[in-house]
């Protein structure tokens, strides 16, 4: 099997070490790389000295997309800056590869719908890198709403925040995508997750309101904080969603609460723990995934996307679905830069929820 990687920082590598890890000598790994700076980093993000990457994956190396895609590659990872997605996924696609996307899809929505075109059209295999999916607390939360566990959902608040400059520790946080506009940073495309897994569980909301910015003395060029209240319709009942995001948070915290009329959920995303209460107030569930690897939700992911290229699953978010997140996300960036709500009612009103 033949592989490409285009972008080789953390999370490249992150897919290369467990491409290795899956498939050992049987994945033949190759990389299109132009500027070859990223060092050698662990699952810890910590430089490793005195090896390249070529030689301690064993990883053959391109400095021409085009001479890459004539080695015929199966399957293209798309891990460069978001802002270059679209261009590099498309030259994938119409080479017949199937595609691993990284979060978000896009900066913006130019050229989203002509990829999306041309991999149903082909019939190729698509994801989006939204591995929260595979997250245990997120499998547990899913299942604890279709039980109705805690009655009719009434409202969500949603919150992560983590000190971007904590974020890799071997680079200048200054020079991160994340911290780019012209590389598609900031912190509602960066932190997309949140609003990835919302999605996957209350629908595409139809009215988007946001406030924030570059608030902080972080030296950046994009907003670092957001509070977005998003209206989604469950039921056909109106549901308020909060999301706060932000690159400030010391410590870092990553929570989801879910409001009902016979009680509450919580989730805390660092403590890998879901509680559920009652309408007494008294915890009836209480779980927690002790010892849990983060990287194991890059390995699901990575098993997933393996499995469907075989025919054996369908991708738990193509590039279609991949799309709705970021059209959330370019909703809030319109309604911060304007100040104005921002209606995605009849857009197309995909995935929206209609119970649980």
């Amino acid at each position: 099997m033949k592989v490409l990687i285009v972008g080789l920082g953390g999370i490249g590598q992150r897919h290369v070490r467990n491409l290795r890890t899956l498939l050992g000598a049987a994945v033949d790994i190759m990389a299109y790389r132009i500027r070859r700076e990223s060092p050698v980093l662990t699952d810890k993000l910590e430089v490793e000295q005195g090896r390249t990457l070529e030689e301690k994956y064993n990883i053959r190396v391109f400095g021409n997309m085009n001479q890459a895609l004539d080695q015929r590659p199966e399957a293209v990872f798309v891990c460069n800056p978001s802002s270059l997605h679209i261009s590099i996924a498309m030259m994938a696609a119409q080479a017949g590869c199937h595609l691993f996307i990284e979060k978000p899809l896009s900066q913006d929505y130019n050229g989203v719908e002509d990829l999306i075109n041309e991999v149903e059209k082909r019939n190729l295999v698509s994801l989006v890198g939204y591995q929260m999916r595979f997250h245990p607390c997120i499998l547990s939360l899913r299942s604890f709403l279709q039980q109705r566990l805690v009655g009719r959902i009434l409202a969500v608040r949603a919150q992560v925040g983590e000190y971007l400059p904590g974020w890799h520790k071997y680079e200048d946080y200054r020079q991160m995508y994340a911290s780019r506009k012209d590389l598609g940073g900031g912190v509602i495309l960066s932190q997309i997750h949140e609003m990835d897994y919302l999605f996957s569980l209350f629908g595409m909301p139809h009215r988007i309101f946001a406030l924030g910015g570059h608030l902080s003395s972080l030296e950046i060029d994009v907003e670092d904080t957001a509070s977005i209240l998003m209206e989604c319709v469950v039921e056909g009942r109106s549901l308020p969603v909060h999301l706060h995001q932000d690159y400030v948070q010391r410590p870092p915290s990553r929570t989801c609460e879910i409001i009902g009329d016979a009680g509450k959920i919580l989730i805390d995303f660092f403590a890998l723990s879901v509680q559920v209460f009652g309408n007494d107030g008294a915890l009836i569930e209480n779980i927690t995934f002790e010892g849990f690897q983060r990287n194991q939700l890059f390995l699901d992911e990575l098993e997933h996307f393996l499995e469907c290229m075989k025919g054996r699953q369908s991708p738990v978010v193509n590039v279609r679905e991949g799309a709705q997140s970021l059209r959330i996300a370019l909703a809030a960036k319109e309604s911060l830069a304007t100040g104005q709500v921002v209606s995605l009612k009849g857009n197309d009103g995909q995935g929206e929820k209609k119970s649980f």
